[in-house]
């Protein structure tokens, strides 16, 4: 049986844009670009985790919103599950030590990145 991951991933959006980053270069979503965001700790709630994930990944201190979707998508070596949230930025200026880049992308710009394949549900809902 395949291994279970619960994560929450933030969608955050300044003007038209949306805050994206690409996965550093190992697993099996390497280089892939995604919401930002991480696994759910034993004992968080899921805005808490998203918190801590934004904090500890992008040095942002961020409020977590409205929520958006739950993904579920099974990948070749593990299922995942995945809660995507309405983000706003409190402090900080999101600067990614996890990952290899990052950029702020309109809804029809990302079609031209190679995003995960549970990331794309939540781009199908963005206005």
């Amino acid at each position: 049986m395949k291994k279970r991951i619960e994560v929450v991933a933030a969608v955050i959006k300044k003007d038209n844009t949306y805050f994206c980053a690409q996965r550093k270069d190992q697993g099996e979503l390497a280089r892939k670009w995604e919401f930002p965001g991480g696994k759910i700790e034993k004992g968080e709630t899921q805005a808490k985790a998203l918190k801590r994930e934004i904090k500890e990944e992008l040095n942002t201190i961020i409020e977590v919103k409205d929520f958006l979707i739950t993904v579920n998508h099974e990948y070749n070596t593990f299922n995942l599950v995945m809660h995507a949230y309405e983000c706003e930025v409190i402090e900080g200026d999101l600067d990614t030590t996890e990952h290899l880049d990052q950029k702020w992308l309109t809804k029809e710009e990302m079609a031209a990145f190679d995003f995960a394949a549970a990331d794309l549900p939540i781009i199908d809902i963005l206005n």
